[in-house]
């Protein structure tokens, strides 16, 4: 399968014109040439069907021909937008969604946002859709707090929306007036419905806030967080440390699966008010959530001499840190469960852990997250010699 998209220079998928067991190969063979030294590493885990994955989209506001307004994603190594009508990595959903966005943005007269000038009113939309809920989001980012006819845009939204069969349950207004190539600026307002929408995953229910973190691929997510779980191995009486945990997917998940007290740390206040609304959702009370950075959380934690028995980490794209590792290596749990999206760091802080610590990866788990990109997630459990 191939888009037109790639003749006009669109670096969303680069491994598309590749077949894609060709595409699991070579990750396969990327992450054993990194990690295989520190351990086994398991056959990379890939989708039955690789497309449409995406539950998270981000379009660009600009103008196109005719002076009308358009959207679509970046040129690779540009600031050119492509206008994008279909795309094969995209929830099909939110494709007809983006579709009535534009529409209700024409009705309503906005213009797009200038980045060289400065001038223009909308300059992104960020989606998401809970896939087993259906519920779908519309975040509508604008350079300036005040969005003329707010509630005829939210109308004619509705209305676009429905005729393409798209149920929209929730419109908030981003403000981002900052020259800056960061989609979200810090100022929200809920112009229709909650201001946040909701999904299930591994048998949990989550609260999702348009800045919280959430994995785009939900197929691959319960894979992925099967296998974290799984490596855990928790039999019920287990003090649980769920580091960079977002808005705690994987400490809930945990908290319902077996372990005995679990205890988040995330730095987004937006995340960890969503984490605490999804704890109690799924009627836990062996769960509780700190709003700290990881690495900090970790050395106050080591300093008063805190045991956990298992320690998930998922850190961002740049890895861990040495305070971070520092601390996990004081603390020294019985095991270390690290969900890495960047095989390059995940190998750096593998290597520092082997080298000063009595830690040796028991089993490595590749696991397909964004077909026909490069990027490859990957579940390492870690247990003292």
């Amino acid at each position: 399968m191939d888009c037109k998209l790639r003749a006009k220079n669109c670096g969303g998928c680069p491994l598309l014109g590749l077949d894609y067991a060709e595409q699991l190969k070579q990750k396969e063979a990327a992450v054993k040439k990194l990690l295989g030294k520190y351990g086994p590493v398991n056959a990379i885990r890939g989708m039955e069907n690789p497309y449409h994955y995406r539950n998270k989209v981000i379009s660009t506001f600009t103008t196109g021909w005719g002076g009308k307004l358009t959207s679509g994603i970046y040129a690779a190594n540009s600031h050119k937008v492509l206008p994008v009508e279909r795309c094969l990595l995209q929830d099909e959903v939110l494709d007809k969604t983006m579709e009535a966005v534009r529409a209700a943005a024409i009705a309503c007269r906005y213009q797009p946002y200038d980045e060289d000038k400065g001038t223009g009113l909308v300059r992104h939309c960020l989606l998401r859709r809970g896939v087993a809920t259906g519920q779908v989001m519309v975040v509508l980012v604008t350079a300036q707090p005040v969005l003329p006819g707010a509630k005829n845009f939210v109308r004619a939204l509705l209305a676009e929306a429905e005729k393409r069969g798209v149920t929209v349950t929730t419109v908030v207004q981003n403000v981002n007036p900052r020259k800056t190539s960061v989609v979200l600026g810090d100022a929200e307002k809920v112009l229709y419905g909650k201001g946040y929408i909701e999904d299930i995953l591994c048998g949990c229910r989550f609260r999702i806030s348009p800045k919280s973190f959430y994995q785009i691929n939900p197929v691959q997510t319960e894979v992925l967080y099967g296998k974290a779980i799984e490596f855990a191995n928790l039999k019920g009486n287990e003090t649980v440390l769920d580091t960079y945990c977002g808005i705690g997917t994987i400490g809930i998940i945990a908290a319902k699966n077996g372990a005995g007290n679990v205890i988040g740390a995330e730095l987004n206040g937006d995340a960890v008010r969503d984490a605490i609304v999804n704890a109690r959702a799924n009627n836990l009370k062996n769960i509780r959530f700190y709003k700290a950075d990881a690495g900090e959380f970790m050395r106050e934690a080591a300093d008063e001499d805190e045991k956990p028995d298992v320690v998930f980490m998922d850190p961002p794209r740049a890895g861990s840190d040495r305070k971070f590792l520092n601390s996990l290596i004081k603390m020294s749990p019985k095991k270390v469960v690290y969900v890495s999206c960047n095989p390059e760091t995940l190998a750096r802080d593998l290597a520092y852990l082997t080298q000063n610590s009595p830690y040796k990866a028991q089993k490595i788990q590749p696991v397909d997250m964004f077909p026909h990109t490069a990027h490859i997630e990957t579940v390492v459990l870690m247990s003292r010699k």
